[in-house]
């Protein structure tokens, strides 16, 4: 089974692409933002060390951490930033292994993805068997945010520049997929890709 990293800058479209890959390819996928929402669940480790570090008012009415609680936290205090990764970070590591492991004794999987814009940051490098990144222009991938998440220029060039270069993403990366025009033609690249691995319609 190959381990697959799939990262690129906000409004490269990575969520389609794995859409794609997903409804083709015997393959299970994980989204790091949903397994850091998992390992910060009520009960968990991270959970408790999180309530430690930021206090009970992170914790909202359903017992579960608020999101935007934890969010205005950090933003007052950006050195918290660091200590919650330190936290979460390890903990999505080691859910995402366990998942590995356990796909690994699935004879009807091929395909193992991860997702996340900071893989290569968070040293998920030397973890995959290959690393992929979803390319897009940045007109393109501006035009896609405004439209689809109705942010302005200015927020999107805040995100945009806390972000690796292009040149660092394409420098870490094994396969790049240029997803900045129609669709169809990223699907071509991913098909030719993993023409080796069973296609399903």
């Amino acid at each position: 089974m190959r381990f697959i990293g799939i990262t690129g800058g906000v409004g490269a479209g990575k969520t389609e692409i794995l859409k794609y890959i997903k409804r083709h390819y015997k393959c299970e996928i994980h989204l790091a933002d949903e397994t850091a929402h998992q390992v910060k669940r009520a009960g968990t480790e991270c959970f408790s060390r999180l309530v430690e570090l930021l206090g009970g008012e992170i914790v909202g009415a359903d017992g579960e951490i608020d999101k935007a609680a934890m969010a205005d936290k950090i933003f007052a205090d950006p050195k918290l930033l660091d200590k919650v990764n330190a936290i979460v970070h390890p903990a999505v590591r080691e859910y995402l292994l366990d998942k590995l492991g356990q796909a690994r004794e699935n004879p009807e999987l091929e395909l193992f993805f991860v997702e996340a814009a900071l893989l290569i940051e968070a040293g998920y490098r030397e973890l995959v068997d290959e690393m992929w990144y979803i390319y897009a222009d940045e007109s393109v991938r501006r035009r896609r945010l405004k439209s689809a998440r109705g942010y302005g220029n200015e927020k999107i060039t805040r995100i945009m520049g806390s972000q690796l270069t292009e040149e660092e993403f394409r420098r870490a990366s094994d396969f790049v997929i240029d997803n900045s025009g129609a669709l169809e033609d990223s699907y071509r690249q991913i098909n030719k890709k993993l023409e080796a691995f069973t296609w399903q319609e």
